[in-house]
């Protein structure tokens, strides 16, 4: 028994609590692997990573997650603040993920072959990362403006850019998932998901942060949406609310575990629009190039372009008095 237990003495109070932590310890593991029963001290702190993340969309759309007037003479001097912000809260936790990189890595993957790690290589390449990380943000950036136009252009309801900006959820979904897929293709562990997640419960969409979409990405409604890691979604498509671009099944491998980084979801080939409540399932499944999937369709196939695919509704039958 651990010490500290076995000298507690005190009350009623002081043995419950004293009982209820010796049957506790046990089912911790102090050990360095990955395990249930792990410890999660030394993980990356998602608190610090959600942080990070909000900082930095409020540098690709100024002043939405920040209160206050941004005076546009100073704007590089905003925009330098908040990334150093950002460098300064996420570079630990990208440091902390290291020791995962190679954990259930794939040689298909960047970074997937097992890495000789240490305390100082495992700083030296977070600070690698967190560099190739900040040059993408303009490309980010380019394409944010192509999704906030396609979301104005594309819901009559929009009345301004700046409504879309700053009361979209789709639009906060898409800006942090691009915020994370740009780590997920740096190959950093666990802090993309912890983007992801948090971007979940925000938004009511789920998007891998291994999904590639293309630019000009609208969700209209952006309610119950689920996009898989391996989705390939092309330019200009528009998807409503309850859709999902899911797996079909899962391929094992002998020990019977679900095999990694194969193509398990969908791809959506440009100019696509996919109605409300669209299940669409499976690595091999293609949806061409300009079609439109109606609502509710249920579909494990590929359909060649320009398609118009619909379910054939039962007769409809209404009823006076």
């Amino acid at each position: 028994m651990n010490p500290c237990i076995s000298s507690c003495v005190g009350g009623e109070k002081e043995k419950v609590l004293c009982d209820t932590v010796a049957a506790l310890l046990p089912l911790y593991s102090v050990t360095d692997e990955d395990r249930p029963d792990s410890i999660l001290g030394g993980c990356p702190n998602p608190a610090n990573v959600i942080e990070a993340l909000t900082i930095m969309i409020d540098t690709m759309f100024p002043g939405k997650m920040s209160p206050g007037i941004i005076d546009t003479e100073e704007l590089g001097i905003y925009l330098l603040r908040r990334l150093s912000h950002a460098w300064r809260l996420i570079r630990p936790e990208i440091t902390k993920s290291m020791r995962f990189r190679s954990m259930g890595a794939s040689s298909d993957k960047p970074g997937g072959a097992a890495l000789t790690r240490s305390d100082e290589s495992d700083k030296a390449m977070s600070y690698s990362i967190i560099q190739q990380y900040l040059k993408r943000f303009p490309d980010v950036r380019r394409l944010l403006l192509e999704d906030v136009r396609a979301a104005y252009e594309g819901d009559p309801a929009a009345l301004t850019y700046a409504e879309v900006q700053l009361a979209y959820p789709g639009v906060l979904a898409i800006a942090s998932h691009r915020l994370a897929h740009e780590l997920y293709l740096l190959d950093v562990p666990i802090l993309p998901r912890i983007m992801s997640e948090w971007t979940h419960a925000q938004t009511g969409v789920d998007i891998h942060p291994g999904a590639t979409i293309g630019h000009g990405f609208f969700i209209d409604h952006a309610t119950g949406v689920v996009i898989g890691e391996t989705c390939h979604i092309g330019n200009h498509v528009k998807v409503y609310q309850g859709v999902t671009l899911g797996a079909k099944s899962f391929p094992l491998d002998e020990q019977g575990n679900p095999i990694k980084h194969v193509q398990r979801h969908p791809t959506v080939e440009d100019d696509v629009v996919i109605y409300a409540n669209a299940t669409i399932l499976g690595g091999e499944t293609v949806i061409g190039r300009g079609s439109t999937v109606g609502g509710n369709v249920f579909l494990m196939q590929s359909v060649p372009p320009d398609s118009f695919v619909v379910n054939e509704h039962p007769e409809l039958k209404i009823k006076r008095g």
